[in-house]
């Protein structure tokens, strides 16, 4: 066959098939300026409406495990069973999904009280009731037009009262990321986008206590997904950092007796990530990119540090307090969540530590644990949120928080007491009156 462009293309056109489904092939235009996974939904959805498709099947491009029936197990639900919304059900490793496995999971599950074990999954059905219904909102914020679209998408099929179920896909083989090198802005995306939604449909999950599971589809396949190297020590020290750079940030968006905790934490996860580099003979955390680069694997790591754990109530109260805070202070969303982003760091090290002898159908436990966790604590949520309500754009930080230093008495003394001591480690030696500011 000839290779140059003309000729090649004319064998191409030859002998392509002429029973295949049409092709359509377009770039995308962005959303307010802004292009990502998002915006290249949305003209999918554009198309699927201006079709008048049944039933919508989407897929991430970098799976490597799909299969011919994924399709008949993502629309079979919708064409014959009626549902609108098909998100995937399958294995991961257990060290895979960390932002599913730490946030939406277990918030979504105790805010709509619906166990969707996948709600950013990536691969879904969806009907073309719920595509009309996704063009006719007006929400779709800059982050939405990235990787919040997945958060976005379950979220609003729940809110809007659409038949919802799963199906079984087997495992999840993509190209997996570890957390702590290639996971922050995703992150940021995704826990922001999750946040406005939680401040707009307030009413919606307000009342709902406890949860219950959505029916899913398919037969139960046991099966494997690859291994996956997480740099343990990398996540303690940007833990540990982050304690050092975002303490004030974290006394915003925090109750008094989480900040404490949580800087005692990072104390101790770097204290801890440094002793293991030395020992192990590790020059620095960035070294060789990722676990294993080094010469050090997962495990040989985890076990360095094997001491730390991050409790499951901490990571709860954590995440409903930024919850509260992103609605006292909408305009301070972005800046909170890049503040989380190093406590979901020593979040997943503990995680990656705890689990570092199971499976990954034992470390399934642990991430059901911390769901229930989320569940059990609501009532601290909703207590905080009708205690704080939303405050102009503008306020001081200390009034958004619905409280002063002064407010705060002594419930507030041993935070503010961790931030200043997180500063002296931070700016080395101060004098008597840096120590007092």
């Amino acid at each position: 066959m000839e290779t140059e462009p003309p000729d090649y293309v004319e064998q191409i056109l030859l002998v392509r098939p002429t029973n295949k489904l049409d092709r359509v092939s377009l770039t995308y235009p962005e959303i307010d300026g802004v292009g990502g996974k998002g915006a290249a939904l949305r003209t999918i959805f554009e198309i699927a409406a201006a079709l008048e498709v049944d039933a919508l099947v989407v897929v991430d491009s970098d799976l490597r495990s799909i299969l011919p029936e994924w399709v008949e197990l993502l629309a079979g639900p919708i064409l014959k069973g009626g549902y609108d919304f098909v998100a995937p059900l399958y294995a991961r490793y257990k060290y895979d999904g960390t932002i599913t496995n730490t946030v939406t999971y277990p918030l979504t599950r105790a805010l709509y009280g619906h166990r969707i074990r996948q709600p950013i999954g990536g691969d879904f059905g969806v009907s073309g009731d719920l595509v009309r219904h996704y063009l006719s909102l007006d929400d779709w914020t800059p982050d939405i037009s990235k990787f919040g679209i997945d958060i976005w998408m379950t979220t609003s099929a729940l809110t809007g009262g659409f038949a919802v179920c799963q199906a079984r896909l087997g495992a999840k083989v993509h190209d997996p990321k570890d957390p702590g090198a290639d996971l922050g802005p995703m992150f940021r995306q995704v826990v922001g986008t999750i946040l406005r939604l939680a401040a707009a449909h307030h009413d919606a999950w307000l009342p709902i206590r406890g949860s219950h599971d959505v029916p899913a589809y398919g037969f139960e396949r046991i099966m494997d997904p690859p291994p996956l190297e997480v740099n343990t020590l990398r996540l303690l020290s940007e833990f540990h950092q982050g304690s050092l750079a975002t303490a004030d940030t974290w006394a915003e968006m925090l109750a008094p007796a989480n900040v404490e905790t949580v800087l005692t934490l990072a104390a101790e996860a770097g204290e801890l990530a440094a002793a293991a580099q030395h020992r192990l003979g590790i020059a620095g955390v960035g070294e060789g990119g990722v676990a294993g680069a080094s010469g050090h694997s997962t495990l040989e790591m985890a076990e360095a540090v094997s001491p730390f754990h991050f409790p499951d109530d901490v990571w709860t109260r954590v995440i409903y307090d930024l919850v509260v805070a992103a609605r006292q202070a909408g305009d301070r969303i972005e800046k909170y969540v890049a503040a989380l982003v190093p406590i979901y760091f020593g979040r997943v090290g503990s995680f990656v530590i705890e689990n570092r002898h199971l499976t990954t159908e034992q470390a399934e436990e642990h991430v059901e644990r911390q769901a229930h966790a989320f569940e059990l604590l609501k009532p601290y949520l909703v207590e905080r949120w009708n205690a704080n309500p939303r405050r102009p754009a503008g306020q001081p930080a200390a009034a958004r928080s619905g409280e002063s230093e002064e407010d705060e008495g002594e419930s507030g003394a041993p935070a503010r007491e961790a931030i200043r001591a997180a500063r002296a480690t931070r700016n080395g030696p101060t004098n008597g009156s840096d120590a007092a500011g």
